[in-house]
This record gives C-alpha cells, sequence and structure tokens, in this order.
C-alpha cells in the first residue's frame, strides 16, 4: 500500500475519533510546511486515561515519515515512548530495526521491538492499538 497523499493524510487524522470509540478528544493538527511537507503536532486522549502525544515530520513528495515522536502519559507519568535512534549492538530490537519502544521497568534503557511503526506507512493505527493494549495490561495489573 502505497504511502497516503496529503488529502488522504487529513482525512487519517481528523476522522480518527469517529472512527476510533475509544478516543475521547484528539488536538492532532496538520500543518503544511512546503508544498510536499507537513508536521503533525497534538495528542490523543484515550478512555482508559491514556494519552499519546505525537509529533511527526512528513514528506508526501517521497511518501514517507521523515521524524517522529510518540510519548505515552498518563496523568505526568511517561509510560513509554517509541523512538528510531538505531542501536545496532542489540540483537533484540532487530525485527523492526531502528523502531523501538521504551518502556518500564528503567524506561531510558528497556527498549522493546515496535512492530508496525515505520517511516513508510502511517503509525497512528499501530498506536492507537498499542495505547488499547497498554491501558488494558495496566487495568488488568491494577
Amino acid at each position: 500500500m502505497p504511502f497516503p497523499n496529503r488529502a488522504e493524510y487529513d482525512l487519517l487524522v481528523y476522522r480518527l475519533a469517529e472512527e476510533h470509540p475509544e478516543i475521547t478528544l484528539s488536538t492532532l493538527r496538520l500543518y503544511g510546511t512546503s508544498a510536499f511537507t507537513a508536521r503533525l503536532i497534538g495528542a490523543i486522549d484515550f478512555a482508559n486515561g491514556l494519552q499519546l502525544r505525537v509529533i511527526e515530520a512528513l514528506d508526501f513528495r517521497i511518501g514517507r515519515i521523515t521524524d517522529y515522536s510518540y510519548t505515552v502519559y498518563r496523568g505526568a507519568e511517561k509510560i513509554c515512548w517509541y523512538d528510531a535512534q538505531p542501536h545496532p549492538d542489540n540483537p533484540d530490537l532487530a525485527s523492526t530495526f531502528p523502531h523501538h519502544r521504551h518502556e518500564p521497568p528503567d524506561i531510558k534503557q528497556n527498549r522493546v521491538p515496535a512492530p508496525g511503526i515505520s517511516f513508510t506507512a502511517p503509525n497512528l493505527p499501530v498506536l492507537i492499538k498499542d495505547c488499547g493494549e497498554l491501558g488494558r495490561a495496566r487495568e488488568t495489573r491494577e
């Protein structure tokens, strides 16, 4: 499936709450930075109490996310974050290299693969699914 064009990405972003009842609020906004590039900035609040904060740099000419920051919070507590900083020395991350997720315990050093996160497809559907699973896992522990 090819990377969406700008109009398709607009629809993806602005229809999230309609298509995902677990979303209680989305402040995501897509800002054009040139004829072919944009930044996606904002947050998604979930009924399970989690908030996903999103920053993406997008290049629609080449069909890629060129940079991203995804961080999940519960209130003021940082639950996890995703990044693409390469860690070639960690064979556990090879399956999704360079994409991975930082999570407790020792959130800075504990890295796990991030299936479905990429530069060549929209990550929002995967992140929404992950936030649902993170919320359910947390509820189970409590």
